[in-house]
């Protein structure tokens, strides 16, 4: 399935505009490019709906307007292929991943976090990053209705023991003190596997 087996992986989830990729970016600089990389399970899913549909997968990747436009029709198509096959996704994020430790920033549902579970057991640490409504609507979110209100945005909402969750409301300082916890939770794994990594704290 892949060539390297990871020695840590770090399952987020939360809300649009909750700041998952502001977090999982913090957190790889952290950890450095060569021992951590971000995989997305939205990646594939994006550029194998460009293709059927003949769409610009560069625009689907970004955040703006083009992204929100095909999101409806996005999450429809995603859900036929997961109920094919539930791991679909996942195994096509992880084909080139390398390095020792992997976050996958984007879990959406109970089957992403048990797919990763059962293939990868003991290895995996689940974070939820939660935001306000009042701070995710200054950061542009609007409630959709079918989007909102869809398993891709709720999928988490119950059922998964979380082993950290941060909030990330737009203070620094508090943000700064969690990613330290987190990033001390990594290296104490770390430590029990006998792996040497260097994870600057400060």
């Amino acid at each position: 399935m892949t060539s390297t087996q990871p020695r840590t992986i770090l399952l987020f989830s939360g809300k649009r505009k909750s700041g998952k990729d502001y977090v999982t970016d913090l957190i790889q600089k952290r950890l450095t490019a060569e021992m951590c990389c971000i995989l997305r399970l939205s990646a594939p899913l994006k550029h194998q709906f460009a293709k059927d549909h003949n769409l610009d997968y560069e625009e689907l990747l970004g955040s703006g307007h083009y992204k929100e436009s095909y999101r409806a029709d996005m999450i429809r198509w995603g859900e036929m292929k997961r109920q094919q096959d539930s791991g679909f996704f996942c195994r096509l994020a992880i084909k080139h991943a390398t390095q020792p430790i992997w976050i996958i920033s984007d879990c959406r549902r109970l089957s992403d976090v048990q797919w990763f579970r059962e293939e990868f057991s003991g290895k995996c640490v689940c974070v939820r990053v939660e935001a306000s409504e009042q701070t995710r609507s200054q950061r542009g979110w609007r409630f959709t209705t079918g989007i909102d209100d869809a398993e891709s945005e709720c999928g988490l909402d119950e059922g998964v023991k979380f082993d950290c969750i941060i909030r990330n409301d737009g203070a620094d300082d508090i943000l700064e003190k969690q990613l330290e916890d987190l990033l001390s939770l990594i290296k104490s794994r770390e430590k029990n596997s006998n792996a040497q990594i260097n994870i600057k704290l400060e």
